[in-house]
């Protein structure tokens, strides 16, 4: 790496509004290798391209796509089995979220780990946040430091990477004005759980959205259907 060249960090981009922002946090400081997981979600084919878009956009070429379907094969979440409906609302029950997929954020961070190695990224940023998902045990602060203690265990002595959470402690408000200050492409980002034309509006995922964009008084730049 020459002296003027940034690391390279591997983001976990799912096409949605919290990774596109968490990208763009990660582009201030890192060159960027753009991670996309595909686990058998209903919106599998509007995530993809969404994420194909963005990273159209930043002009990063370097992409990996994991298939990792088996984990929709699982069920048991309403994002992949369609025996469980998926929560309509602005607040899930309390508790582990139906829309939790077990243990998929471990799967991905290992998957994102070992791309992370061969390349020789420094960093992994993950768009977790605790305010919007209080109940996915995957997105917790200590979950994420546990797996920084996995990595150096489990990886060559030589290699040194770090999990990013920059969107942690926000709320979705508060991730919004983050990317508008960092002139991220939101209109590129899709969060409906259920459609992969028009947003259905009422999604947990959607209306979480939604409220964040009324709280920083701007539309929201995507697609939704009539209510």
């Amino acid at each position: 790496m020459s002296k003027n060249a940034k690391p390279l960090a591997v983001v976990m981009l799912s096409g949605g509004l919290d990774s596109c922002v968490t990208a763009a946090s990660a582009r201030r400081d890192f060159e960027l290798a753009l991670f996309h997981g595909n686990y058998g979600q209903r919106t599998v084919a509007k995530e993809l391209a969404a994420f194909r878009a963005l990273a159209s956009f930043w002009g990063v070429t370097r992409t990996l796509e994991a298939d990792l379907g088996f984990l929709g094969s699982l069920g048991h979440s309403s994002l992949t089995d369609s025996g469980c409906p998926v929560p309509i609302g602005e607040d899930e029950t309390p508790g582990i979220p139906p829309t939790y997929v077990p243990f998929r954020n471990s799967i991905f961070l290992a998957a994102a780990t070992a791309w992370a190695e061969v390349l020789g990224a420094a960093a992994i940023f993950v768009g977790a946040n605790v305010l919007d998902n209080p109940g996915y045990p995957d997105c917790r602060p200590e979950y994420f430091a546990a797996f920084n203690r996995v990595i150096d265990l489990g990886t060559r002595p030589e290699t040194l990477i770090t999990i990013h959470t920059p969107l942690i402690d926000l709320d979705k408000a508060g991730i919004i004005r983050l990317g508008l200050e960092l002139g991220a492409p939101l209109e590129l980002t899709w969060s409906c759980y259920q459609n992969d034309d028009a947003a259905c509006g009422v999604c947990s995922s959607c209306r979480l959205r939604l409220k964040g964009f009324a709280a920083v008084g701007i539309p929201d730049p995507i697609k939704y259907q009539k209510q």
